[in-house]
């Protein structure tokens, strides 16, 4: 099998999986108008699905390990496509719950980074960093690309139209999939037929490690920072007075931005390893968040964009750098898994936080006083992470 051909696919499936899981955010104010509701209620949601997802992402990193890949890449996909869809008929505030929170983050959850980052380590051993920052990249170019797309759909045919698009996109993969995936690759079979090396390390023996510890600090600070930004800045961006679709491309532009910020993460960390880049990446949100607290401008929010964007998949690449690296091959996808759901649920904590402080205070401020002392910490647990 051409190694190319799963990383053509794993590229176009965070592209559309990661470009969709941001249209909440696009949507959140116009959602919130029609149905006459609070933007905690639609927070409370981001918050589910980020709960969901996250638990989804684990149990893709268990089968992942022992299953087909195209039967777990295949079966999220189709749950994932159901959940667009039903947003787009959605007519009460529990709906949200329901298609986004649960039915869409199972879906998008299985068909995930856990999954394509150990199907792409496998196939390129040698350059792992590279590979998975590459297929990274697709989420900031779904990021770029998709809720650009998005931002003109809800433009001019409204946000319902936006979800049967997404739909559409999901169920246009299939085909991919099943040219791309033998029937029967499993990520893990190559580790678990030479059985477990020395330094390989179960599920217990990790949690009893200082690594597993400061990855579990570290990523969950990032998700904290990361769905509170991507939940929030298209809604900022409108109550500091920018126009509707330039707000919305706010988004798009931190993927074009991230597209780079990814691969060169990727790329630095197979010469250096993962903990410089991580630190790196921190070091340059404190610098956005300490921007954004003294400064609201227009042009302030457009810097505070580039630099948070610049940084917002960083970390993505480096995930299953430190962890081979820790614990070994073979149980790679329960280890990363969870430390993905963790971060995602931390996520849901930060979207949540955010709509709260808003709703109580009628601003931002407090909220993005918090994020950067949450970068501050990461900083200093990624520093601690150099040191074995």
């Amino acid at each position: 099998m051409n190694r190319f051909v799963i990383l053509a696919t794993g590229f176009l499936l965070l592209f559309v999986g990661g470009g969709a899981r941001f249209a909440i955010g696009l949507v959140l104010k116009p959602i919130a108008e029609e149905l006459d509701i609070g933007r905690s209620a639609v927070g409370l949601a981001v918050a589910a699905y980020l709960v969901v997802t996250s638990a989804s992402m684990f149990l893709a990193g268990r089968l992942a390990d022992a299953l087909s890949m195209r039967l777990v890449l295949v079966g999220g996909l189709l749950i994932g496509a159901a959940g667009m869809g039903l947003m787009g008929v959605l007519s009460a505030p529990w709906q949200i719950f329901v298609f986004f929170g649960v039915v869409f983050a199972i879906g998008n959850g299985i068909a995930s980074i856990t999954p394509v980052s150990l199907l792409v380590s496998r196939a390129f051993p040698d350059k792992a960093g590279l590979a998975n920052g590459v297929v990274s990249a697709g989420m900031s170019a779904g990021q770029l690309v998709v809720i650009a797309a998005f931002a003109v759909i809800l433009a001019h045919a409204g946000w319902r139209a936006l979800f049967y698009w997404a739909a559409v996109a999901h169920l246009a993969l299939l085909p991919l999939l099943f040219l791309a995936l033998p029937k029967g690759l499993a990520s893990g079979q190559n580790a678990s037929s030479r059985g477990p090396a020395p330094g390989d390390l179960a599920l217990p023996g990790a949690v009893r490690t200082r690594q597993f510890w400061l990855l579990i600090g570290v990523y969950a600070l990032c998700g904290f920072d990361d769905f509170f930004v991507s939940t929030h800045v298209v809604a900022f961006a409108q109550d500091r007075g920018v126009e509707a679709l330039l707000a919305g491309n706010l988004l798009a532009l931190m993927g074009l931005v991230g597209f780079a910020g990814v691969i060169a993460a990727g790329a630095w960390s197979d010469r250096v390893g993962p903990a410089k880049p991580a630190v790196a990446s921190f070091l340059l949100r404190i610098g956005a968040f300490a921007l954004i607290v003294v400064d609201q401008s227009p042009a302030a929010i457009a810097v505070f964009a580039l630099l948070f964007g610049l940084t917002f998949l960083m970390t993505a690449p480096l995930l299953v750098l430190f962890a081979r690296d820790a614990f070994g091959l073979v149980n790679l996808g329960t280890i990363t898994g969870l430390i993905v759901m963790i971060h995602h649920m931390c996520g849901g904590l930060g979207a949540w936080v955010g709509a709260a402080l808003f709703d109580a205070n009628g601003a931002y401020d407090g909220a993005f006083a918090l994020m950067f002392i949450s970068s501050i910490l990461a900083c200093l647990l990624s520093a601690a992470l150099a040191r074995k």
